[in-house]
């Protein structure tokens, strides 16, 4: 493990980055032996920065649960970071930005818990009869490194790369769906760019969940009532344009839109 200090100091720059609107390179191009357990700490300590200035932690996505992303970083499980008040965008509003850095998107189910859930042994049955339902969501994703040049423990550090979550308005039971079936079409200013089903994350998004819980779990926490999951991506990262509109259309569960801004610049 890091030393408080250099933690201490690798936390600030991606908290600078964040508040100056300035891509940092990557933190592993100065520890090249930065660990899991010092990302998660440097993401813990930006997270407990942001809650002291008045922020409330309103659940937590689940990252790199595709084939395909785990095998570009060279890992064999997800990640997890914050998802706090401040992050959440109504369905339709617009995204400035100016308040982003590198924002790319994609579309998720969200899922809203029921109960509490801790691990261990949390199993993918007991996820889903903690979920109280499921909504059409697209997540914004950004990264605080330039050019996305990311290793797993910048991008765990930088909170999993969170942005930006817009959340559909209809919530569906979960006991009304397979969810590993539910297919989605993803739009960009009205034509269809690609699509997914919920079997792109993990095989199934609940078990994304129950991986969650069990992680949570074995660091003394858990998920909470209410809190909203993110369990990952069903297609790849898109990259957002000035002005581009998009709309992830789910099976059973409806559509969710987000637009963004044609002032400024987006990588």
């Amino acid at each position: 493990m890091a030393e408080p200090g250099i933690i201490a100091e690798l936390a600030d720059r991606l908290w600078q980055a964040e508040v100056q609107r300035a891509p940092i390179p990557p933190l592993t191009d100065d520890l090249g032996d930065l660990t899991v357990e010092d990302a998660y700490a440097i993401q813990g300590r930006n997270v407990e920065r942001q809650v002291a200035a008045g922020r409330v932690v309103r659940g937590r996505k689940v990252g790199l649960t595709s084939r395909a992303m785990q095998d570009l970083l060279g890992v064999d499980e997800p990640d997890f970071g914050a998802l706090l008040d401040a992050m959440f965008v109504d369905d339709g509003d617009e995204v400035a930005l100016a308040t982003m850095l590198q924002p790319r998107v994609e579309a998720e189910m969200a899922f809203v818990l029921g109960r509490d859930l801790a691990g261990p042994g949390v199993t993918t049955a007991d996820a889903l009869t903690a979920i109280a339902g499921v909504l059409p969501a697209i997540e914004i994703v950004d990264s605080r490194v330039v050019a996305w040049r990311i290793r797993l423990a910048d991008t765990i550090a930088d909170n999993a790369s969170s942005g930006r979550v817009v959340l559909g308005g209809n919530l569906t039971p979960v006991t009304a769906l397979d969810l590993r079936l539910t297919g989605m079409l993803f739009y960009r200013n009205g034509v269809a760019i690609d699509s997914g089903a919920g079997a792109a994350a993990l095989g199934n998004p609940a078990r994304c969940v129950a991986w969650l819980a069990n992680k949570l779990g074995g660091l003394g926490s858990g998920l909470r009532r209410d809190d909203v999951v993110l369990p990952g991506a069903l297609h790849r990262m898109v990259p957002v344009r000035p002005g581009d509109v998009f709309r992830a259309d789910f099976a059973h569960l409806g559509s969710v839109t987000t637009r963004f801004s044609a002032a400024g610049e987006a990588a």
